[in-house]
């Protein structure tokens, strides 16, 4: 798990006792959690009376710090022992190293399955449709007389049992441009696939 020097920075914010009193920790640690799970919790810490006494801009880059650290924490699948050295590392008394993997090591699942939610692949394309329009006129203008390729790309989305259409135009030589770029992207993969 790496986390930038600024995200470090707020950690050890929140670990401060000058800037988070003792008292407010946990649930300044618990607030963080619940604003990474729910949505309507996000602005939990500044609507909470029991931090007015806290420096705004302190507490606004001490919660970034913390969940950041929670949710790459979360996505790593951190243990105990290597949180408690990186809190360690953030000048954090063995307290509230104590108290933050308590609340933690007690959300942490639920954060993964909410991590595991959030989807990156791209749809896969299943099929393809086309045909070619030729235009004479338009509105603009007398004479255009230019083909255009209409491409209807079929895909699936995963988790959906629907299939979705992408739908664009080309000319001849973007659709050329295209093809080219694939059969490119094609020889990419086959290397690193032979690797």
């Amino acid at each position: 798990m790496e986390l930038g020097a600024s995200v470090l920075e707020n950690i050890s914010l929140a670990g401060d006792v000058a800037h988070i009193p003792d008292k407010l920790f946990g649930k300044f640690v618990m607030s963080a959690c619940q604003g990474v799970l729910f949505e309507k919790h996000r602005d939990a810490v500044s609507d909470n009376p029991a931090f007015k006494d806290v420096d705004k801009a302190t507490m606004k880059a001490a919660y970034s710090g913390l969940v950041n650290l929670l949710l790459e924490a979360a996505k790593h699948d951190t243990t105990e022992q290597n949180l408690s050295t990186l809190l360690e590392e953030c000048k954090y008394t063995t307290e509230r190293i104590k108290e933050f993997n308590k609340i933690f090591l007690a959300q942490k699942s639920h954060i993964q399955l909410l991590l595991g939610k959030v989807g990156s692949s791209f749809p896969h394309i299943v099929d393809i449709d086309w045909r070619l329009d030729y235009y004479m006129k338009n509105n603009h203008m007398e004479k255009v007389n230019a083909a255009v390729y209409l491409i209807s790309l079929k895909t699936e989305v995963p988790g959906e049992a629907e299939l979705r259409d992408i739908q664009f135009s080309c000319s001849l030589e973007q659709l050329q441009d295209l093809v080219g770029k694939l059969r490119d992207a094609t020889k990419c993969l086959e290397k690193i696939a032979q690797v």
